[in-house]
């Protein structure tokens, strides 16, 4: 295959992945927007617990039929995945608590941040670097979220905070998966079934904890065919963005994975302002939305067509421990032919 046909194929990967995870991630917010405060399902953690149920199921039964591999257990797992299950529990909790105390737009805005907390973590774990269009396109979207936050009539202080920290959980784990799914280690599927199987009983015991397991029992929708069908597809709807997450940073790179998002929340924002019913409207809001997409756009824009790099331009993602490996390896082979040059010459 020439280079450029290569190109084309990696660039028509990284698109599809990433129109994919935009699909996926517009679709749960509103499932889980309306479960959650349309018919007030008393739990946003037991949501969660379906969520990665679902995931559980799903994969269990596809390496059952041969149709996806993933490592069967060992005592290594835990050490390979840490601290992915942590940050993977708090990026979920935080994610669907905060679509219970937001209005969608706002949400939507706020969560551009996970942006900038995604390119600090990447510019100190991964090291990379990024150029100037990419700097300003992140400077706008963060300016704008800014803008809009600032003067944001239905402000809610808790609300704001746990959006804050699932920006923070969600550029963690884009960060540490993009380290994780390695072929040669776990993959795509097994970070996604582990993340799960570690974290859904401790996440079932939190909701026994609070007492919303109970209230869960006794809540009064479940006799309806409508909520049980949203749930339902929410359960579904949470191993699809999973996936699409981890596909998408397969493909691309962490911090494009998160700015995706922002084309998906061009339609989230404008479909809220109109039938979500809890958007306070306000002139300075509006324009700091409209501020926060053009970056969005303008950054999706470069990273998605800019030229694909070879694949031995990617090694700065390898691990610490795979570079302390091959320095130990290339120091150990010339000690051996520094040792057979003096025994020659003896």
């Amino acid at each position: 295959m020439s280079p450029k046909t290569e190109a084309v194929s990696s660039r028509s990967a990284r698109l599809l992945s990433a129109l994919f995870y935009a699909v996926s991630s517009f679709l749960i917010v509103l499932i889980n927007k309306s479960v959650l405060t349309s018919y007030r399902f008393p739990s946003y953690a037991f949501l969660g617990v379906g969520q990665m149920g679902v995931t559980l199921l799903l994969l269990y039964i596809g390496k059952a039929k041969g149709i996806i591999t993933f490592p069967d257990f060992d005592k290594d797992i835990p050490r390979k995945l840490f601290p992915l299950p942590l940050l993977y529990i708090g990026n979920h909790l935080t994610g669907l608590s905060s679509t219970q105390k937001l209005s969608l737009p706002m949400f939507t805005v706020l969560r551009k941040f996970a942006i900038l907390f995604t390119l600090l973590l990447e510019m100190i774990i991964l090291r990379k670097r990024y150029s100037l269009s990419v700097a300003l396109s992140i400077l706008a979207i963060v300016i704008g979220a800014f803008i809009a936050a600032s003067f944001d009539l239905s402000f809610n202080l808790e609300g704001y905070t746990i959006v804050l920290l699932n920006d923070l959980f969600t550029a963690a784990y884009g960060v540490y998966t993009k380290e994780k799914i390695n072929p040669k280690e776990l993959g795509k599927y097994g970070v996604l079934f582990y993340n799960a199987a570690f974290m859904i009983l401790p996440t079932l015991l939190f909701t026994i904890w609070t007492g919303e397991f109970e209230k869960v029992i006794h809540f009064n929708h479940w006799s309806n065919f409508y909520f049980a069908l949203q749930f339902f597809l929410a359960c579904i709807m949470g191993f699809m963005l999973l996936y699409a997450i981890v596909l998408c940073s397969y493909y691309n790179s962490a911090l494009t994975t998160t700015v995706v998002g922002a084309l998906k929340n061009v339609s989230i924002a404008y479909i809220g302002i109109f039938i979500g019913g809890d958007y306070v409207f306000s002139w300075l809001n509006f324009i700091g939305l409209n501020i926060c997409m053009a970056g969005g756009a303008a950054y999706s824009f470069v990273s998605l067509w800019e030229t694909p790099q070879p694949a031995d331009a990617q090694s700065h993602s390898c691990s610490w421990e795979e570079q302390k490996t091959a320095l130990s390896q290339v120091t150990n082979t010339k000690i051996l032919i520094d040792s057979k040059d003096v025994t020659d010459t003896k």
